[in-house]
């Protein structure tokens, strides 16, 4: 195994690239396209499922067992609930986030025919005439509205435009890269993810690494809302590792510069053997990391195993700041991640008996104790 050089450059650009490219879950169309342009670039082979999940291939010296890696380029958005008499539109969140994050967001409304402009806005949000009633008003979706950069004072005028319920509302990422190497932006989560999965892979093959076994990364276009990697596995992957984001808040012990190991979420405990081979990787290649649990979360790795595939999985993330947010990371984070994943994807296979479903108890492994 060789640490690969990663190309930071390449890691900055393919990021920018998947953050302005709109998608919500439900409308991740063109993101996919950009995806697929990107891996037909790099000359890696790949597929999509019917609604676009893509798995790529990364071949190795035996196809059986194989891992996957998986990161969903899906994010929160919104969706048209109702049109409003004021000529303006009733919100729903696309995905789990807080309305008080949505206030003052600028955001693209896509309808049948077009696109409009706009920004979500309190109900009462002029200071001048509200004043203190603004910080005293309610929050939450039912208490926002999306003002739509048109000629629209009413509900005929709305009709007139060619505005539907259930029409999806991008949210504006608005990146900005610091000299002190952070990253703000809303939708790192899971942006930055798929671009260290793409990053990893540009310098496998650019390097030419050899790999013990097929690889297969994975991009899953509706995590946000649950279903995520429930498609899209080969049914002989035995090892499936997953790249997030990390919550850095009070109570967590994530950081926002190396790797963060989650050893659980609020699905239960990672595969313990796996989750133990990248805490072995970090420390044999000296990259930095620290171990974490999450309370409130959930990922990829949850939806394959609720779909029902028997796989180990384990989940590496980038620390995070205000996560479902205008979120922030530091570029030090992406760098450590697409090292282990490019380690990780030349480590053997864990364990040779894996690649069969079912099989004897010879070579079944023994945690310490």
């Amino acid at each position: 195994m060789k640490l690969p050089d990663i190309d930071s450059d390449y890691l900055i650009e393919i990021l920018l690239k998947l953050l302005f490219t709109p998608s919500p879950s439900g409308y991740t169309d063109r993101v996919v396209h950009v995806v697929c342009e990107e891996l037909e670039r790099l000359g890696i082979p790949f597929e999509l499922t019917r609604r676009g999940a893509i798995r790529a291939t990364l071949n190795g010296n035996m196809s059986q067992p194989d891992r996957a890696i998986v990161a969903h380029i899906d994010t929160l958005g919104a969706m048209v609930k109702g049109l409003k008499d004021n000529g303006r539109l009733n919100l729903v969140a696309v995905g789990h986030w807080n309305a008080r994050f949505a206030e003052g967001a600028r955001g693209t409304l896509f309808m049948d025919t077009g696109q409009l402009r706009g920004t979500i806005l309190p109900l009462k949000a002029s200071g001048h005439t509200f004043a203190p009633e603004i910080d005293n008003q309610p929050g939450g979706w039912d208490h926002v509205e999306f003002r739509i950069d048109a000629a629209s004072r009413n509900l005929g005028d709305l009709l007139r435009l060619g505005i539907h319920v259930g029409d999806f509302i991008a949210i504006d990422t608005s990146p900005e890269i610091t000299d002190t190497g952070f990253i703000n932006s809303r939708h790192l989560d899971d942006k930055a993810g798929a671009a260290v999965l793409l990053t990893a892979m540009e310098a496998i093959k650019r390097e030419g690494l050899e790999l013990p076994m097929d690889c297969h990364p994975l991009f899953t276009i509706s995590e946000e809302i649950g279903s995520g990697a429930s498609a899209a596995l080969h049914q002989d992957v035995a090892e499936m590792l997953t790249i997030d984001n990390g919550t850095t808040a009070p109570g967590q012990n994530s950081s926002e510069f190396g790797v963060t190991i989650a050893m659980a979420d609020q699905t239960g405990p990672f595969d313990y053997h796996l989750t133990h081979r990248i805490i072995q990787l970090c420390q044999e290649f000296q990259i930095p990391h620290q171990r974490d649990v999450f309370r409130y979360y959930r990922s990829d790795s949850a939806a394959a195993l609720e779909a029902g595939n028997d796989v180990r999985t384990a989940l590496v993330t980038f620390g995070i700041d205000a996560s479902h947010g205008y979120e922030r990371i530091h570029m030090s984070a992406l760098e450590s991640l697409a090292h282990l994943v490019g380690v990780y994807m030349q480590s053997p296979t864990l364990f040779a008996r894996d690649r069969f479903d079912m099989g004897p108890r010879t070579g079944f492994p023994t945690q310490p104790g």
